[in-house]
Formats: C-alpha cells, sequence, structure tokens
C-alpha cells in the first residue's frame, strides 16, 4: 500500500495545495529514540537478541497529566513514522504531508485536540527504526542478511517500549490498518490490561492462502534478483531494484479491486510502447510500472523481505491454540471494520473475528463500508471510515465507578452503554399520551425484566438499548445496516454490528442473550420465518413490535380513498417504504403457530377513538394500530 496518501493524478492544483495548507497547520519532525533495553538487549520471539535499537517516531497533541490520553497509531506494510502533519524534512512535497494526515489532526476522527497520537517505523523497517539497513554494533556494517528474523508481536513489543520511555502505561487506543490492524490486534493479546480501546480496520487474525501466495511470489522474485547478493547487497554497490519493483507491482495488485482498476485503467492504451518486450501499452501497465520504479526509491528490499515475512508469520490460532485463547484476557473494547470490496483481508474474516468476541461476551462493533476502492480504500477514502471512528473514540471507555480503567466489572456488565450520572432518575416514565415511537419503546420495555441482556435487531439511532441502559441496567447490542445508525450507536456507547437482520445473526451463538428484539423490523426482513427462529436461536425470548395493517382506520382509508394509508404506524408512502410485508395480528400468530413459537403475551397500542372501541370490544386484530408480543419457544 501506499507510504503516502498521494494526491491522484487528476486532482486539481487548488484541491492539492488545501491539503498541503491543511497539514502545514501541525507542524511535525520525526525524532529517533535509543531505547533502553536490559544487558542482554531485546529479545525477540524467535530467541534472538538485538543488543541497540533505535525507534523512529512522531506525536502530535499534547499528553494529558494523568497520561491517559495516548493513541497509538499501528503503521502497515510500508509506511513509515510521519503518519500526520506537515513535515519539512521530507524532499518531496507530497512527501511532506503524512500518509494518513486526512485522519489525524485537529478536529479529526482522531483528534489532536483531544489525544496525544504516536506514530511510529516498524520494528525492521528503512525509515529510522532499527532495520537490516542499520549498522550493526557487532560490526559497524550494515546487518543485510545477519538481521534476525522478526514477528508482528516484536513490533509489538517494541511500540510498547516506546510508549514506556515516554511515560504511558496505559492506551487510550491502538489504530491500525492492514499490516497495522494485525498489530492492534496483537496489543490487545500481548499486553490485555493495557489497552482501553482496539480499532482493527482491514485486517484478520491472520492471512489468508491467497494472499500468502502474492507475498511469496513478491519475495521469490527480490532474492532471485541478481542484485540481491543475499541480502549484503550494500556492500556490493547494487540494489535488487527489478525484483523489488516487480515485488511491488504484484503487492500492489492486492491493494485495489476489480471495479477501481476498471475505473481507472479499463482497456485504455498509451500511444507508445515496446512490442519486442512483448509490452501491451495498456494504462494500468505503465501505472503498475511507475509503483514500482518509485517504491525502488523510496523502500529497502531487506526490510520489504523481513516485514512481509513476519505480516505472512502472523497467527493468532497458531500462537495461542486458538482465537478465544488469544482474546480472553483481553479487556479492550474492540471496532472492527472490514472494506465491501477489499480481497487482500475478505469482510468474512473481519466477521469470524467479531463472531469469536461476541462469544466472549467482549464490547465490540463490527463494520463493513462499502467502498469500490479495495484494500487501500481506508487510506484513500476516508469520510465515511472518519465517522465510524469518531463515534467509537468519542464514547468513553467503560469504568464501573472503581476508577480503575479497562476490565472492572464483569463482561456482562461491560456490555452497552456507559453508567448513569449520578443523580440520573433510573425510574421508566411515560413521556406523554400520544402514541409513536416513544410510546412504544416504554410498552416495549415493560415485558423485559431489569438487568437483562439484548439483542436489538434492526435498532436504529441505539435508542431503546440506551435509554434501558440508564433505567432499567439492560445491556446490549444492536444490529442495523445504515451507516447513520450504525455511528449514532457507537456515539451512545452501543455496542453494533453493521448487518441486515437476515444475515447479521449468524454471527451470533446459541442463547448468547436473554431477549431479541424486533421493534419495527419484522415487516422489513427478507426472510420473517428465518429471522423469527433466529432470534429464538440466539435468546431465550423475544420481543417482536410491528404496526397492523388489519388495524379498522387502514382498512377505512383504503375504503375510502383508494390509496394505501400513511399513518403514525405505518408512515411511508407505498413507494419509498422499507416495508417488504405488510401483515396482521393474525397473520403474526398463524406463522408462529406455523413454526412452534408460543405467544406469551400481547400489548395492543392505539389512541384513536375508533382504536379504544374496537379494543374494547374484544377485537384486537381490528382494535391495533401498532402490536408488541412476547415470544418463545415452544418446549
Amino acid at each position: 500500500m501506499p507510504a503516502k496518501a498521494e494526491i491522484p493524478e487528476n486532482t486539481t492544483a487548488p484541491a492539492a495545495l488545501d491539503a498541503s495548507l491543511n497539514a502545514e497547520r501541525m507542524p511535525v519532525e520525526t525524532r529517533i529514540l535509543k531505547l533502553d533495553l536490559p544487558p542482554e538487549g531485546f529479545r525477540l520471539v524467535s530467541g534472538r537478541t538485538l543488543k541497540s535499537l533505535d525507534v523512529a517516531y512522531e506525536t502530535y497533541g499534547i499528553l494529558n497529566a494523568a497520561k491517559s490520553n495516548a493513541v497509538m497509531i499501528c503503521s502497515p506494510l510500508t509506511t513509515d513514522a510521519h503518519a500526520a502533519g506537515y513535515n519539512a524534512s521530507y524532499e518531496k512535497a507530497k512527501e511532506r504531508i503524512g500518509w494518513w494526515d486526512d485522519m489525524i489532526g485537529p478536529g479529526k476522527a482522531i483528534d489532536t485536540n483531544r489525544y496525544f497520537v504516536i506514530a511510529s517505523n516498524m520494528l525492521g523497517g528503512c525509515k529510522g527504526t532499527t532495520g537490516p539497513c542499520s549498522v550493526n554494533p557487532e560490526t559497524g556494517k550494515p546487518y543485510g542478511s545477519a538481521f534476525p528474523k522478526i514477528s508482528v508481536e516484536d513490533m509489538v513489543a517494541v511500540q510498547r517500549l516506546l510508549s514506556l520511555q515516554l511515560g504511558i502505561d496505559v492506551l487510550e487506543a491502538v489504530v491500525g490498518g492492514s499490516m497495522g490492524g494485525m498489530q492492534a490486534l496483537q496489543w490487545s493479546t500481548s499486553f490485555p490490561d493495557k489497552v482501553r480501546k482496539c480499532i482493527c480496520i482491514a485486517a484478520a487474525a491472520c492471512l489468508s492462502a491467497q494472499a500468502l501466495g502474492f507475498e511469496i511470489i513478491g519475495r521469490k522474485v527480490i532474492v532471485n534478483d541478481s542484485g540481491f547478493h543475499g541480502g549484503d547487497f550494500y556492500q556490493h554497490g547494487t540494489i535488487p531494484e527489478r525484483g523489488l519493483a516487480y515485488a511491488r507491482m504484484i503487492g500492489h495488485l492486492t491493494y485495489l479491486s476489480a471495479l477501481s482498476m476498471h475505473e481507472k485503467f479499463g482497456r485504455n492504451r498509451k500511444e507508445d510502447w515496446d512490442e519486442k518486450r512483448f509490452e501491451t501499452g495498456f494504462e494500468v501497465e505503465s501505472y503498475l510500472n511507475h509503483q514500482g520504479d518509485q517504491f525502488v526509491k523510496r523502500f529497502d528490499a531487506n526490510s520489504y523481505l523481513h516485514i512481509t515475512w513476519a505480516m505472512d508469520h502472523f497467527d493468532l490460532v497458531a500462537r495461542y491454540g486458538s482465537l478465544d485463547k488469544a482474546f480472553a484476557p483481553s479487556q479492550a473494547e474492540f471496532l472492527l471494520v472490514a472494506l465491501s470490496s477489499d480481497w487482500l483481508f475478505f469482510p468474512e474474516q473481519t466477521r469470524e473475528l467479531g463472531r469469536v468476541l461476541l462469544n466472549q461476551k467482549k464490547i465490540v462493533s463490527v463494520v463493513e463500508l462499502d467502498s469500490p476502492y479495495g484494500h487501500d480504500a481506508f487510506l484513500l477514502e476516508v469520510a465515511n471510515l472518519s465517522q465510524v471512528i469518531t463515534g467509537f473514540l468519542e464514547k468513553p471507555a467503560f469504568d464501573n465507578g472503581s476508577g480503575g480503567g479497562p476490565g472492572n466489572g464483569s463482561a456482562g456488565d461491560r456490555q452497552g452503554g456507559p453508567r448513569p450520572a449520578k443523580g440520573t432518575d433510573t425510574s421508566w416514565k411515560p413521556r406523554g399520551k400520544s402514541f409513536g415511537a416513544s410510546r412504544d419503546l416504554e410498552a416495549l420495555a415493560s415485558l423485559i425484566e431489569r438487568g437483562s441482556h439484548i439483542l436489538d435487531i434492526g435498532c436504529g439511532d441505539g435508542v431503546l438499548i440506551d435509554r434501558m441502559y440508564k433505567s432499567h441496567g439492560v445491556t446490549g447490542i444492536g444490529i442495523d445496516i445504515a451507516l447513520p445508525h450504525v455511528v449514532e450507536c457507537l456515539r451512545k456507547n452501543v455496542p453494533v454490528l453493521q448487518s441486515d437482520a437476515d444475515r447479521g445473526l449468524s454471527l451470533i451463538s446459541d442463547g448468547a442473550f436473554d431477549y431479541a428484539v424486533l421493534n419495527r423490523t419484522l415487516q422489513e426482513v427478507k426472510k420473517p420465518q428465518l429471522v423469527l427462529n433466529e432470534m429464538l436461536r440466539v435468546a431465550r425470548k423475544g420481543i417482536v413490535a410491528f404496526p397492523n395493517f388489519a388495524f379498522v382506520g387502514n382498512r377505512l382509508s383504503l375504503l375510502t380513498t383508494g390509496v394505501m394509508p400513511v399513518s403514525e404506524a405505518l408512515p411511508y408512502n407505498w413507494h419509498d417504504t422499507p416495508n417488504i410485508h405488510l401483515f396482521s395480528l393474525d397473520d403474526f400468530r398463524l406463522l408462529c403457530a406455523r413454526e412452534g413459537i408460543r405467544i406469551e403475551k400481547v400489548l395492543y397500542l392505539g389512541e384513536s377513538m375508533i382504536s379504544r372501541l374496537m379494543l374494547g370490544l374484544g377485537r384486537p386484530n381490528l382494535g391495533s394500530e401498532f402490536v408488541i408480543a412476547s415470544i418463545a419457544r415452544e418446549s
């Protein structure tokens, strides 16, 4: 992936100038810190040691007096310590702007007005941190082939030493995309009580076989280049240019998507090309050649070999025996972000990781951002990602009142929104007589026991869990497909899974919740029978709330006007409604009977005169504008 968030070629000069001026508002410099090591040196996972260890890093923002606002940025594959702001020491103007400047800075998603942000060049790199091109203190020459094999675990251990030397024990958050996401996950397992929030973007617990294949080919073309000299090319005055360029071309293909490549290049050709060299003249060929040529100028071949090797061997299952064992000690809250068109780290890998954390009752939100830009979308298209990260970071980390930071209280207690402030009125009181969302939330709440753990399917902005947490001590997780709803849930401290109801329940294990809630959602799902059965698989009881199309007012409206009714219970016009199934109370009863579902209690809601009349006559199918039913599986 690009080391800098390069300005696209078709960007206008004023836009490029604006980006530069914006970054210049936060001037930064890269520092080199020699870590304090024990006499034996820094011990790697392999058992080898490094006698001396330098780390290149940058910081943004101000560390507060309690040293509790530090955020660690974990770098992607070929980036450096210059993640944000304007660093005048870089030769090229576009490199002076940090590679994630769109994300980090005053008022941005990772807000330097609030957080003290640390970014470093990873162990094994070639931009100031000790790596293969660094001088070996034992020989006075570059390490080259003598540099030991490293792991992601080693990289994170170095970041831990850096944070400690800066006076920081507990991080407010670790944030990383791609290989940086792997490092973020490793933080939560290596130092389970030192991270409050873990944000993992476009990454997984290990690489897929397909991704391994691309990495393996890339390394082979480097080591077989005549200029490689077994890794000791420094003293030969050569560089394995061709191999490194080809490796970059191969890797770069995995960072894009088929759609983005089609939109960017299609089958367009340039005018001139060399047929004798079997060049095609296609623009995509020219683009890849450019990427390879530029990469050779800025990156070290040995660093590329060692870092990709570490990435390939990152495997939390192999390291800990299972993902359950890996994450069991972790006390962090998790935000897992997948990218829809990413084929380096498939969204399915993110969902699997989410499934494990949910089963452990960790505080976890899983978001899948829709983007055509493939794996590199987290660097190139940050608007939606910024909203999600802002929402997650804005919410207070869990605190059970002991002041001890993350990990206090049981895992079950930790699922849900913030604790009520002192003096908060925790009684559930009616908020008026009018029929509508507020009224049916109150009625729905009356069917849920205090202290329960609930799943809110189609949760909207998370208001049900948020309000019931404050009033009833109820904890829970929401499921919703709309990104604005997901962001609002995060801001309310409501963990959320971005998914539709038909697919999202597959992430959840049997009996994980006391109640599963479908509030104004059953009529919107594609497969109502499946969803009803799934909600009673993941919870011992279900609460289903829906508008009753058989309400006599709806019938009269259709009879007298000839058009579909619009009301508080059915607030949409027929052509823009999310409702795809319009059904009645009796329809629901029949479906439950066919599916072996017991209806335990039904609340009939309606405020109109005709509604009260029909309900008074014992005709709920005619009198209910809105229905709330408590259901359970037949014994």
